[in-house]
This record gives structure tokens, C-alpha cells and sequence, in this order.
């Protein structure tokens, strides 16, 4: 936003709101944002946040930044014609969660059983299980699938992937995964479990390694865009993958 010309304090105000990773809550707090009648809304927390947003208010422009297909999510219409108050950034870090078991294979080939964290509360869930089963079956893997959407879930997670023979975790993309790499990397290394999410945070807190967007680039791009709005420009969506080949597309 600074790079619009906007200051926090100075010449905007931003009035935060966060829901501890409860998604359950998110709906609550972005009716409150809209009954506040702010200018706009940013929903920087994936796609739970951004169909948060979206049911609250169909006039505050919102601007999304989310690992998934906001067109699969039902956050827009189309890349080129999004329609509605809605438009953002996509880092499409969910379609890749199937690379991260085929990277945990390579490093560790003989392991025939792979273990993956699912949050069962996330919009995202159901389809990305449907891709690492499908990779697990073109690899001739099997899957253990744990389920964890509160911290103290998380030990007995770990606990659970050697009790039940897997050789490794696979973490699905999600926020609340990806905000908590530091507890995770001290659980992998605690229970000596091969660990993999979608946040360099991850490995730089010690885990073994991570795949996934760059979140400091689609940060700024959702921070660029929240300006343009505030100047009242026509705005794109923008599908940052971290990679030259990311593209957006004009209204």
C-alpha cells in the first residue's frame, strides 16, 4: 500500500480483525468489517476468508489473496471477468499440494506409505485429498490421512504417523498450517518425522523442506491492489505462483 502512495496512521486507517484460526468465526468478523462500512476489505487469509468476506457484503470491494482456484471456490466467475466487488491474488498453492508427495517420494524412495494433514474445516479439503490420492495411486503409494484443524491436535498427529507405519507427512495447503511453522517444525523434529508443508517458514524453523507459493510476493500484490481501490482503479486478478509464468488478466 505504501507503494500507492498510503500510510497506516497517516493516510489510511486499517482496522484488523483475526480469527485465531477458527474458521468458524470469520463469517462474524467480516459482518462486522461491513457494518462498519469500511472502504474495503482485504481477506489475506486464504479461501476461507475471502468466502467470508464475500457473504457479508456484496457492495465493499474485497480483495482476496488465497492459495486456491477462486473460480472453483465460487469467489468469482472468471480470471478475466471476476463480477461482483470481488477481485485478488491467487498463489494456486492447492493445486500443487500433490508435488509435495512426489517430492517426499523422491526423497525418500523406498518408503511405500506417506501420511498427509488434511483441515477438515477448510473449503479446499475435499479436493486436494483428491489429488494426492490420485498421485499416491500413479506412485504406487498408499496414504494415511490425519485430520487436525486446532493446535493440540498436532502432537498426537505426529504420534500417529509412525504408529500407523508411514514414512512421512505431507501437509496440504492451508493457512492455519502455514502460520504455525514453527510448532510444526519442533513437533517433525521432536517425533523425528520427514515433514513437508507448503511455507518456507518451515524449513527455515528446522522442518525438512516446502513447496508452495511465495507469500511475500502475493502480500504485496494484495497490498498493490487494496490501493488501486482506494484510488478507485479498475483492477485484475492476478494468479501469483512464485514462477515468470505467473499472468493476470484485465477487466
Amino acid at each position: 500500500m505504501a507503494q500507492s502512495g498510503y500510510a497506516e496512521g497517516s493516510t489510511v486507517v486499517i482496522d484488523y480483525r483475526w480469527a485465531e484460526g477458527q474458521y468458524s468465526r470469520l463469517r462474524a468478523l467480516a459482518t462486522d468489517l461491513a457494518n462498519r462500512q469500511v472502504t474495503a476489505i482485504v481477506a489475506a487469509g486464504g479461501a476461507e476468508v475471502a468466502l467470508a468476506a464475500k457473504s457479508a457484503t456484496a457492495t465493499i470491494p474485497i480483495v482476496f489473496e488465497m492459495g486456491g482456484d477462486p473460480i472453483a471456490l465460487g469467489v468469482v466467475d472468471s480470471l478475466s471477468r471476476p463480477g461482483g466487488n470481488l477481485t485478488g491474488v491467487s498463489s494456486l498453492s492447492v493445486e500443487v499440494s500433490r508435488k509435495r508427495l512426489e517430492f517426499m517420494r523422491e526423497v525418500l524412495p523406498s518408503t511405500k506409505v506417506f501420511a498427509v494433514a488434511i483441515n477438515p474445516t477448510s473449503p479446499t479439503s475435499d479436493s486436494q485429498l483428491k489429488n494426492l490420492r490420485a498421485a499416491s495411486d500413479s506412485l504406487g503409494l498408499s496414504l494415511v490421512v490425519l485430520k487436525a484443524s486446532a493446535e493440540q491436535e498436532f502432537d498426537s498427529m505426529f504420534a500417529a504417523v509412525h504408529e500407523m507405519g508411514a514414512g512421512g507427512l505431507v501437509f496440504s495447503s492451508d493457512p492455519y498450517f502455514a502460520y504455525r511453522s514453527q510448532q510444526l517444525a519442533a513437533l517433525a523434529a521432536h517425533h523425528a518425522v520427514p515433514a513437508m508443508t507448503q511455507s518456507r517458514d518451515f524449513p527455515l524453523a528446522g522442518g525438512l523442506m516446502s513447496y508452495g507459493g511465495d507469500f511475500n510476493q502475493s502480500h504485496r500484490h494484495a497490498g498493490i491492489y487494496a490501493g488501486r481501490i482506494l484510488k478507485a482503479r479498475s483492477l485484475p486478478i492476478c494468479q501469483y505462483s512464485g514462477s515468470p509464468r505467473s499472468s493476470c488478466s484485465s477487466i
